[in-house]
């Protein structure tokens, strides 16, 4: 085969490409032939309105980098989530962005996974060679199965015309396995990075670190983009949009706001399992679906606890107070209340990390303001010189060993699943506050049924390696379901101690 020599105007088509360096939808306008005929888009005049903001928000990002950059300041790294109904353009919006930071910046890595090495090499990757025949610059690439790569000729004119001098760079499919997340490293680019998850939700929690890896040098041209129909109510990318979304640009698209498509479709689904389903939300709204398998708490169970009107106040509950100590990293100490079915009322106090003494100064401070009925302190771990300290000190706590022997054995794996099954029950009729980490921690928490038949929640552990943080918020409210409690319009007598708390344990029922 002869070997492929440069167009005559091959020159000017880089230059003019070259300029959309900082211009994606500029980029996507121009090397595709919209609206022409005998086309696969003739019948189309542009990306879709969604793809066109998420453009537009890349070009932005861009310019502010410069910015950073001008300042002596380091730019930003841009993450893009964006979770959606069905047929809605992902894939298309992918390969653009691959071709144009391929084509704009040479010397650049792009890298793109998917949920399934079938997804990928079916679907995915064919989509990104798809566009790169399409465009204006289908001349550019050599293409293999899994990965595009610069035609020599291209090389070679960069060279002569340009100031790069690297042959270095493509569009590469890899695979990843959650058994070995470290044969994912290695791609690194000092000129332009991107790494692109098709049907994110899908990809295994101990990748995404592996892929932010990549990221290590300071270029204004770096993004980590990740677009899934949200099947998952649990992992990486459903924490993109709820415990990490302050780190991501994120957005939720309904299928039907995508006006070329056929809403009909969408009709369809809804019509066939109803518009409360968890198939019309992932489907059709490009909403996570209320409970999966896993989860051990519903969505659906806590959206309705945080709609549920207050009743007037119950005046024989007794007010009880949750403490869940901070242990490392990012955790923090939360302290929460609960006054019968009211966890709503009083705001929850939260500490970064603190020492022994702190967190015990903190409680006993929280404890003289809202004199408690009860205190349940987590006593495993950092808790127990927490503990110490305040029964030194005269107030009297109720030690909570989540670690011990489940209280009804032959339902519970520890007591750590025991009171989360006892707040689950609870919060099917209490009200519970509209806070995004508590109802995040409430809804990905995860169990499964060991060999005994007992439910058992996922170890801290096991949760942080599928990318979940430290339930702090949902513990400190577990804490108050530990024991019984009697009402205080039931007890004959009782004992009052200025600012500390009298002890009762051995009480007929919950409040």
């Amino acid at each position: 085969m002869a070997k492929q020599q440069p167009h005559p105007d091959e020159a000017q088509l880089i230059k003019t490409i070259l300029a959309f360096r900082d211009d994606p939808l500029g980029f996507v306008l121009f090397v595709f032939p919209w609206g022409k005929e005998n086309t696969p888009l003739q019948y189309h005049k542009g990306p879709r309105a969604w793809q066109r903001r998420a453009l537009l928000q890349m070009q932005a990002h861009i310019h502010a980098n410069h910015n950073r950059l001008n300042q002596g300041d380091i730019p930003e790294l841009m993450k893009l989530a964006r979770a959606s109904g069905r047929g809605i353009g992902k894939s298309a919006f992918l390969a653009w962005v691959a071709l144009w930071l391929f084509c704009t910046l040479p010397s650049s890595t792009v890298i793109v996974s998917a949920n399934t090495e079938e997804q990928l090499r079916s679907t995915t990757f064919p989509e990104i060679r798809k566009w790169a025949t399409m465009s204006i610059m289908s001349r550019w690439f050599e293409h293999q199965v899994e990965a595009l790569h610069p035609s020599d000729w291209l090389i070679e004119a960069l060279k002569k015309s340009t100031e790069y001098d690297d042959a270095y760079w493509y569009i590469k499919a890899k695979l990843w396995s959650d058994e070995n997340p470290d044969a994912y490293a290695g791609p690194h680019s000092q000129v332009g990075m991107a790494v692109l998850f098709d049907e994110a939700s899908g990809i295994a929690a101990v990748i995404w670190p592996v892929a932010l890896g990549y990221f290590t040098d300071k270029t204004v041209y770096r993004f980590f983009f990740a677009i899934s129909n949200p099947r998952n109510p649990s992992g990486a990318f459903f924490e993109c949009f709820h415990r990490n979304r302050e780190l991501w640009n994120h957005e939720k698209i309904d299928g039907r706001s995508v006006t070329e498509n056929d809403p009909g479709v969408y009709n369809d689904i809804i019509h066939e399992h109803g518009a409360d389903s968890d198939e019309a939300r992932v489907e059709v709204y490009g909403e996570f679906p209320r409970q999966g398998d896993e989860n051990f708490i519903a969505r659906g169970d806590v959206e309705a606890a945080i709609a549920r009107e207050l009743p007037p106040e119950d005046l024989g509950a007794p007010l009880l107070m949750g403490v869940d100590p901070a242990r490392m990293g990012n955790d923090k100490a939360v302290i929460r209340f609960r006054h019968g079915v009211d966890a709503r009322s009083i705001k929850p106090l939260v500490y970064p990390k603190c020492n022994t003494q702190q967190m015990a100064e903190h409680v006993a401070l929280a404890i003289d303001k809202y004199k408690p009925g009860h205190v349940f302190i987590e006593g495993d771990g950092v808790g127990a010189p927490v503990i110490e300290l305040l029964e030194k000190w005269g107030y009297q706590i109720i030690t909570v060993t989540v670690a011990s022997t489940a209280q009804e054995p032959k339902k519970w794996y520890l007591h750590r699943t025991e009171i989360w099954g006892r707040m689950a029950n609870w919060i099917e009729t209490g009200c519970l506050p509209d806070e995004d980490d508590l109802v995040d921690d409430l809804c990905t928490m995860r169990y499964r049924m060991n060999l005994k038949g007992q439910k058992a929640l996922w170890t801290k552990k096991e949760m942080l390696k599928e990318g979940f943080g430290s339930p702090d918020y949902a513990d400190a409210l577990a804490m108050t379901f530990s024991r019984t409690v009697s009402r205080l319009d039931n007890r004959t007598s009782r004992r009052h101690t200025r600012g500390r708390v009298a002890r009762d344990v051995d009480y007929a029922m919950f409040s």
